[in-house]
């Protein structure tokens, strides 16, 4: 095996790793989300719920949907960053403040 594809098979291994890394905190986000109560989101100041349920929603989708049709760039890509940032977002400050109430 030459050096390069050998370097080649550890990238693709690595991203598809970060990508499903991604696309299981985004599930845990959206599942979450699902649990919690309507008015909690209200009283705690973090918007509504529905916004919630959108954004991991969507983040939930475009990190699944990189790992099953896994391009070149695999969890490398914007749309996966920012879909992990919105999960990122809502489990480190939304769903404390949420749990709370």
């Amino acid at each position: 095996m030459s050096g390069q594809l050998l370097i080649f098979y550890i990238d693709t291994t690595v991203g598809y790793l970060v990508s499903l890394v991604c696309a299981v905190l985004s599930v845990w986000a959206f599942v979450d989300c699902t649990l919690r109560k309507g008015p909690a989101f209200q009283a705690s100041s973090k918007r509504t719920k529905g916004f919630w349920l959108g954004l991991t929603g969507a983040a939930t989708f475009v990190t699944v949907l990189s790992v099953l049709v896994p391009t070149p760039f695999f969890g490398l890509s914007l749309f996966n960053i920012a879909s992990v940032t919105i999960a990122g977002v809502y489990l480190a400050d939304v769903r404390p403040a949420v749990t709370s109430r």
